[in-house]
């Protein structure tokens, strides 16, 4: 672990968060020399000089221009180019007398190399300051005291020794030991995944050799979210020093499918690889007798089986696909979620707000018998007015009533004479929120309010019209013969229940026992007029979309069939605990409504899905739904989510509402259908020449194409193939979401790639037996040596064309499953920049770069043999695609 300092003591960050949750508050200001007022100018400099910036991220776009670099210039492929440098250097350069010496090769692989990593890093930080730009619009700001004045500044410019300020609703922007703390609950569900709620305090610990690091009760953890109450603390830890910090990586790497799915690509062209680079090797170096450069040819092989540019096109279409999602209303984060959203086939929902609308409407406040009461709305009023978690739609709703006429006097008085002494906040496992209140010239009381059954089995008596009466245990039905009417319409209904209680000003879990059950407050969530057309367009884009919801079964019932949601198979958090793990993993796939669930059992569904095979995303914008936007493929929020969920997003919608989101699907699918079609085409393309290279050097005298070209024209090929990511996509590709894997990618090269090679021995044949012999008057063994070397320039430039023009019209054939490509055009751009390519690098032979290139001019009548070549591969092509699409129903 880093070592870092505090005053002259030097300790780890996580034994420093040890050591200061074990002294009092004021060694702390002590040791880090820090004033009320808070940090200089110049202790900042020098904290984050000690100790770091406060930044913690995985994704592209906020790593360091080094680490671009590195990424850029520094992989597989680019070692073997560098490799390949070195020993032409060797051979063609310090092992040749002076008039033999040749350094062409060496410059021209250092080109490749440098243009390949150039385009790559540009690409990048093209991608990074277009991420950089949207993240603006979301970017987190915190209350931090500096130089004696509380300022609002980005949590990536905190440092060790600011004094920071929390509130509900907030995310803990870094590790810090509590200095002030006033009823303040904190969830780490982001770095422990259980749900319960901690109630944090100042006290110093009397031990820390028994307590987990995450219980720490004065110590509050970087990405934990802020439930209710207030704080302040002073900064321990920051960036990747903190606990958070040091978990991220795990939980990302568990998150994302994107590497999961790239290094599954990669392994199956290191598998060819393997397969084909010593057969080249062996077979060159027995026929030809030159091992040297045999051992070149295959080392060029390994670069030309594989597409160099590979990384820089999926970027592209990744980028390509995020920017314009950003006109779509929807901002990506991390550009690697974009696969995410192209193989998303189940899509997991909160109810409220998603398909409902984000204004719920106090309706009824009703005593026990469902009779209005205003006592019962007072109290409840009370307890939403005092409650300090995180604002919700009902108690939003509850306060509105303060503005009803002729009584906002009353509600006014409510506020300023009965005075808050503590509370518990709500919490998903007790489902309720509690109030403590003093009353003038009364006694205190407690004010409960939350789920029906949580509050009533807290409850040992009613009151009705002053009446005080024990309640039946043995009877529960009385509650809900007044309830599960309401709620089977769609209503959502909370308990209101109160006890008086003596000089008491401390509340504690046990309190919320024998409670007074006064009665209910009834709401009405309507279903959004948007919402069933979203869905049903999801489920055309075969999205599968499930509802998981804290709330009520009925309630949740009633909601989905207004939207035509299929509640057939409909289950509860309590119901799927009673199932073993093997019948949770069938329970997940065929129930599409999850109700009265706790934040863990959201997650724990989400990664029985994936476990299951699914591609997840989940949309939810709160608190509770943090545990399940992290265990997601893709977490999306909205921009009226809380900034916990925000954070915790790879999507961000501007606009909360499915239609929204099913535009980013679509664009997510069609940035990645371009992907597949460069790594599939261009992945069989080479492999197909590589076949060929192998059978012909069992019987050429010479290599077919020297290490040079070979890897020029894969090179000159993937530059061409730049312009996929602005590609047209068909509608029958984008329709249903496909795998990122390298599942079927082995077979495509199979398949498509010794097509070529039909024609590539018909190319060595022609050029070989026709056009070198009567072009140079005799057959290849017959002329001299120095003839013999034009023997080969010119057929190395002829299959050289040949394997150009094919590479690139074969792009045109492949890209689309329709038989013609006259129904499924490429786009224009795609049209002209291959067009140009192939003009251009056919016309390069007839210039002097050729001999720089071992090229050299053909005649006008090889290209009448290049046009039937081309034409006879394109139909068997042709023919071949319509077998491989009924045989495996797909192509990309």
């Amino acid at each position: 672990m880093e070592e870092t300092s505090v005053g002259t003591i030097h300790i780890s960050p996580h034994e420093r968060l040890k050591k200061y949750a074990l002294k009092d508050i004021d060694e702390l200001y002590n040791d880090f020399h820090i004033k009320e007022g808070g940090l200089t100018q110049e202790q900042i400099e020098q904290m984050r000089k000690q100790h770091g910036s406060n930044h913690v991220s995985y994704s592209l776009q906020v790593h360091s221009f080094f680490q671009r670099i590195k990424r850029a210039f520094i992989n597989p492929f680019s070692v073997i180019l560098f490799v390949l440098a070195i020993v032409s250097f060797i051979t063609d350069v310090c092992l040749k007398s002076n008039s033999g010496r040749n350094g062409t090769s060496v410059v021209i692989i250092l080109s490749m190399l440098i243009i390949s990593g150039m385009v790559r890093l540009i690409q990048e930080r093209k991608a990074g300051h277009a991420a950089d730009t949207l993240i603006q619009q979301i970017k987190t700001t915190v209350s931090v005291y500096r130089q004696g004045q509380q300022l609002e500044i980005s949590s990536e410019e905190l440092v060790v020794g600011d004094t920071v300020s929390l509130s509900a609703g907030e995310r803990v922007p870094a590790d810090l030991r509590l200095i002030e703390a006033q009823d303040l609950f904190v969830s780490q569900a982001l770095l422990t995944g259980e749900s319960n709620v901690l109630e944090k305090n100042t006290n110093r610990l009397a031990s820390a050799t028994q307590i987990p690091l995450d219980r720490f009760s004065n110590i509050a953890f970087m990405g934990s979210s802020v439930i209710s109450g207030e704080g302040k603390g002073i900064v321990l830890a920051v960036g990747g020093s903190t606990v958070y910090g040091g978990y991220l990586s795990e939980l990302q790497r568990n998150k994302h499918s994107f590497d999961t799915g790239a290094n599954s690509i990669a392994w199956v062209l290191i598998r060819f690889m393997v397969a084909l680079v010593p057969v080249v090797f062996v077979v060159s170096g027995i026929t030809k007798g030159d091992w040297l450069t045999s051992f070149l040819f295959s080392l060029s092989v390994a670069v030309g089986l594989t597409p160099e540019l590979l990384p820089m096109v999926i970027n592209a279409c990744l980028a390509k696909g995020s920017s314009a999602m950003g006109e779509k209303q929807t901002i990506v984060k991390n550009i690697n979620a974009m696969q995410s959203f192209g193989s998303m086939d189940v899509l997991c929902v909160d109810k409220t707000g998603t398909l409902t609308g984000d204004e719920v409407i106090l309706e009824y406040y009703l005593d026990i018998l469902g009779e209005e009461s205003r006592e019962v709305l007072d109290c409840a009023y009370l307890n939403s007015f005092y409650h300090t978690g995180v604002a919700n739609h009902l108690d939003q709703a509850i306060l509105k009533c303060s503005s009803m006429p002729g009584r906002e006097n009353h509600f006014f008085s409510l506020g300023e004479t009965i005075q808050k002494l503590d509370e518990l906040p709500f919490d998903y496992e007790r489902k309720c929120v509690s109030v403590l209140l003093s009353v003038p010239e009364k006694e205190n009381y407690i004010i409960t309010k939350g789920d029906v059954d949580s509050v009533y089995s807290r409850c040992q008596y009613v009151q009705h019209k002053g009446q005080t009466l024990k309640i039946d245990t043995a009877d529960s039905g009385g509650i809900h013969a007044i309830v599960d009417e309401m709620t089977e319409d769609g209503m959502k209904v909370l308990a209101v229940a109160y006890k008086p209680v003596s000089s008491q000003s401390r509340l504690q879990m046990e309190d919320e026992a024998e409670l007074i059950l006064l009665g209910y407050v009834v709401f009405f969530d309507a279903p959004k007029s948007s919402a069933a057309s979203a869905l049903q367009k999801l489920e055309q884009l075969h999205v599968q979309v499930k509802v998981l919801t804290g709330d009520q079964k009925s309630v949740t019932l009633s909601i989905c069939r207004r939207l035509g949601i299929e509640t057939e198979h409909i289950l509860t958090g309590e119901e799927m605990e009673e199932l073993s793990e093997d019948e949770q993993l069938l329970a997940v796939e065929k129930t599409t409504v999850f109700s009265q669930l706790s934040p863990g059992q959201k997650s724990q569904i989400i990664r029985m899905l994936r476990e299951n095979g699914h591609a997840v995303g989940f949309l939810g914008d709160g608190m509770n739904d943090l545990a399940a936007m992290t265990a997601a493929d893709v977490g999306i929020s909205v921009d009226t989510a809380t900034q916990a969920a925000k954070e915790s997003a790879d999507v961000i919608l501007l606009k909360k509402d499915l239609n929204v989101l099913e535009q980013g699907i679509l664009e997510g699918r069609k940035a990645f259908a371009n992907m597949l079609k460069y790594i599939r085409i261009t992945a069989s393309s080479n492999f197909g020449n590589i076949f060929s290279i192998v059978l012909a050097s069992a019987f050429l005298p010479f290599l077919p194409m020297t290490a040079l070209q070979l890897l020029l024209l894969n090179l000159l090929y993937d530059i061409l193939c730049m312009t996929l990511p602005w590609d047209r996509v068909d509608a029958d590709v984008y329709e249903k979401p496909s795998e990122w894997s390298g599942k079927t990618l082995g077979r495509f090269m199979r398949f498509f790639g010794p097509l070529s090679s039909l024609f590539d021995l018909a190319t060595f044949a022609f050029l070989y037996f026709i056009l070198c012999p009567a072009l140079l008057g005799d057959n290849f063994t017959e002329l001299s040596s120095a003839m013999q070397s034009q023997f080969a320039i010119l057929f190395h430039t002829g299959w050289f064309l040949e394997s150009m023009w094919t590479q690139v019209l074969i792009l045109h054939l492949l890209r689309t499953k329709q038989l013609s490509i006259l129904r499924s055009r490429a786009s224009g751009v795609v049209w002209l920049v291959t067009s140009a390519g192939l003009l251009i690098l056919t016309a390069i032979v007839y210039t002097p770069a050729a001999h720089l290139l071992g090229l050299a001019p053909l005649p006008l009548w090889y290209f009448g043999f290049l046009a039937v070549t081309i034409l006879a591969y394109m139909l068997l092509v042709t023919a071949a695609k319509r077998w491989y699409i009924q045989k495996y129903h797909t192509l990309l």
